[in-house]
Order: C-alpha cells, then sequence, then structure tokens
C-alpha cells in the first residue's frame, strides 16, 4: 500500500460529528493496542437485518479517496461512497447495564433494526430504488 501524503487527503471536519466519550474510547483503544497513529475507518456495507451495516476498523494508512475527520487528535476516515451515507451522523460511546458500544445517530438512516448496528437509508426502497418512505419492514415493528 502506497504512502498517502497527510496534506493530500480531503479534509472535512464537519463530516462526522464524534462525541467526548467517543473521542476518549477511541484514544483508549489506540493506546491498548499500541497503534496511536493509526485511524479509524468508519464505514457502510451491504447487510444486516435492515440492508446496510456499520463498520468501524483501524487503519494505519488512508486511502487517497477517503475523507478525513479529525476530532481532538483522534483521526477517522471513510470513504466516498459510505460518507454518501453517514455525512452528518453523530458517533457516541455508550457504556450501559444492557450493554455498551459505539452508537451512530444518523440523519440519513429510515430507520434499523434494534441493535443500532444495521439500518436502511433514508429514501431507499427494497428494489435500490428511492421514495420518501423508506422504512425497515422487519425491524418497524419494534
Amino acid at each position: 500500500m502506497a504512502v498517502i501524503e497527510p496534506d493530500k487527503i480531503k479534509t472535512d471536519n464537519s463530516a462526522l460529528a464524534v462525541t467526548p466519550a467517543a473521542v476518549a474510547t477511541i484514544r483508549s483503544l489506540l493506546e491498548q493496542r499500541q497503534i496511536p497513529n493509526h485511524h479509524l475507518r468508519v464505514f457502510v456495507a451491504g447487510g444486516g437485518c435492515s440492508g446496510l451495516q456499520y463498520g468501524m476498523v483501524f487503519e494505519e494508512t488512508p486511502e487517497a479517496t477517503d475523507t478525513l475527520i479529525e476530532v481532538d487528535g483522534v483521526r477517522l476516515i471513510v470513504d466516498p461512497t459510505s460518507l454518501g451515507y453517514l455525512y452528518g451522523a453523530t458517533i457516541d460511546f455508550v457504556d450501559s447495564l444492557m450493554g455498551g458500544g459505539f452508537r451512530i445517530e444518523n440523519p440519513n438512516s429510515a430507520g434499523g433494526c434494534g441493535c443500532g448496528k444495521s439500518f436502511k437509508a433514508k429514501d431507499e426502497q427494497e428494489d435500490g430504488t428511492f421514495n420518501e418512505a423508506g422504512g425497515c419492514g422487519t425491524c418497524s415493528s419494534y
């Protein structure tokens, strides 16, 4: 993999909001794994009970087409396709007795499953075309 110079990567710190709790957790994970210079890749992939699912993975080097978001020294990267689904979202970290983890509040989501790990794009129908209704038939009853 080629090393991308930082000034060659598109930066958009308004693309995602990251809460202080999420920043602290990401920073802690980077320290625990002894990878302080890595980025957190946030992405959307097909799958999950609602059609799309969120994913996160640490990567050392961003791709040339990625967008970089830096919040309080923590660097996130997002590929162009995922950014279309995630723009304006907020990443939080919740720690509770019922289960903790990263949560994404996404204004581009028409709904998702109860676990919060998958969602349906706001204007997408089952056949891949778009409409105003959206929503996941399986999860909307919860």
